[in-house]
């Protein structure tokens, strides 16, 4: 499975974006999928998490209530809508794909890695 993820751009404080995470693979419909993202000077932390069949999602706390993930099978997508964005949403997103539900929650279960896409939210 190969990732791309798109969407990255600089918006002002409680404006919105919405990143994309294209998949090339037919097993793409198996995997968990999930949004990471990277801030300057810190670890990579996990976002956002979709199980295979979207019945299942997660969220880190910090972004609770703010952003929603979504996926489309039919078209291989992954899709991170973010609102009311805040400047230390600041970071470069990424899209990993995951066997297991938990892998993505953890980080240690990441099988494929997409490119990440820079988010800036000026204050």
């Amino acid at each position: 499975v190969q990732l791309q993820a798109s969407g990255g751009g600089r918006v002002q404080a409680g404006g919105s974006l919405r990143l994309s995470c294209a998949a090339s693979g037919r097993t793409f419909s198996s995997y968990a999928m999930g949004w990471f993202r990277q801030a300057p000077g810190k670890e990579r932390e996990f976002v956002a998490v979709i199980s295979w069949s979207s019945g299942s999602v997660d969220y880190t706390d910090s972004v609770k209530g703010r952003f929603t993930i979504s996926r489309d099978n039919a078209k291989n997508m992954v899709y991170l809508e973010m609102n009311s964005l805040k400047p230390e949403d600041t970071a470069v997103y990424y899209c990993a794909a995951s066997s297991t539900f938990r892998g993505v929650i953890t980080g240690s279960g990441i099988d494929y890695w997409g490119k990440g896409t820079q988010v800036t939210v000026s204050s």
